[in-house]
């Protein structure tokens, strides 16, 4: 089972900037000296009061379509493994859409970085996603040659991911913490492949749950800066 392969421009681009700047607010307690009293009998009733930060109709937008798009990433990504573990025929039809997801993600950006930086984008994710059908398709055939291959490119390509958001900004994500959540995502992602193929089905939904939980801090880092 081989999966489609969506014809794209290779621009040449520079690293440019890509995502708003990442600043992960923390709940704030909301009670005064003067309502101290007050707070206190009104914790009683209902607990302690902590409120976000206020945001904008369009900081909210943009957050939560940050998560709709990479809780996408990775439910089409399983998908993708199941139906390609057990030789499906919605394989193709699955595969099709989660390249469409990379384009998703690109296009989301667009407005705020314009054309160029969401195409790049768009085709570091593309590989993303290829490269990881090579894993599959050689971890099913056994090819231990071209998979360690295709591994090598595929962290290769994640450190790519991480350089491109890093050079957007610097100073709240740093390189190196940058590599050190796509490589995460990655390793996740291998075991539950490995689980999946394997036919340790309980573990391999297991760990969809662990990929699940960090693409959603992930999106929520990417977003937090609006």
């Amino acid at each position: 089972m081989t999966f489609p392969m969506v014809s794209r421009p290779r621009r040449a681009v520079p690293l440019a900037l890509v995502v708003l700047a990442a600043v992960a607010a923390a709940l704030l307690t909301v009670t005064t000296s003067s309502e101290s009293a007050h707070a206190s009998s009104a914790d009683h009733e209902h607990g302690n009061r902590q409120f976000l930060p206020l945001r904008t109709a369009a900081q909210v937008s943009f957050h939560d379509q940050m998560r709709k798009l990479w809780e996408d990433h990775v439910t089409w990504t399983r998908l993708a493994i199941v139906t390609f573990a057990d030789g499906s025929k919605g394989c193709s039809a699955t595969a099709t859409r989660l390249l469409q997801n990379q384009t998703d993600i690109g296009s989301a950006i667009t407005p705020f970085y314009g054309i160029a930086a969401g195409d790049q984008l768009s085709a570091l994710l593309h590989d993303h996603i290829t490269i990881a059908v090579e894993i599959l398709q050689a971890a099913k055939a056994g090819d231990m040659t071209t998979l360690a291959e295709a591994k090598t490119r595929w962290y290769g390509n994640a450190d790519e991911i991480a350089d491109f958001l890093a050079a957007a900004n610097p100073r709240f994500w740093p390189q190196d913490a940058m590599r050190a959540a796509m490589r995460e995502h990655l390793d996740e992602t291998l075991t539950e492949a490995s689980d999946e193929l394997s036919g340790n089905f309980t573990a391999s939904v297991a760990d969809y749950e662990t990929v699940h939980l960090h693409i959603l801090a992930m999106a929520d880092l990417l977003s937090s800066g609006t």
